[in-house]
């Protein structure tokens, strides 16, 4: 298990195995989320939803307008 200490500034290290697998390098934004049992979860944000352009494909068959979808029409 990795550890580290809070500075008086309030900062801290990632040790460098954790840096290693998270891919961690200058600029890596990491997530703090506190559970109510007191528990520390920390996220590694690498990703942005602009990450996702082209992961799906559009469905095969017909094709269907926006206003073909409007119940009012």
């Amino acid at each position: 298990m990795a550890e580290s200490t809070i500075t008086s500034k309030g900062q801290t290290t990632v040790p460098a195995d954790v840096r290693a697998s998270i891919g961690g390098v200058p600029g890596t934004r990491l997530v703090w989320t506190v559970l109510p049992d007191g528990r520390v979860l920390v996220r590694v944000k690498n990703k942005s939803i602009l990450d996702m352009v082209g992961m799906m494909k559009p469905p095969h068959g017909k094709h269907v307008s926006v206003e073909e979808m409007n119940p009012w029409r």
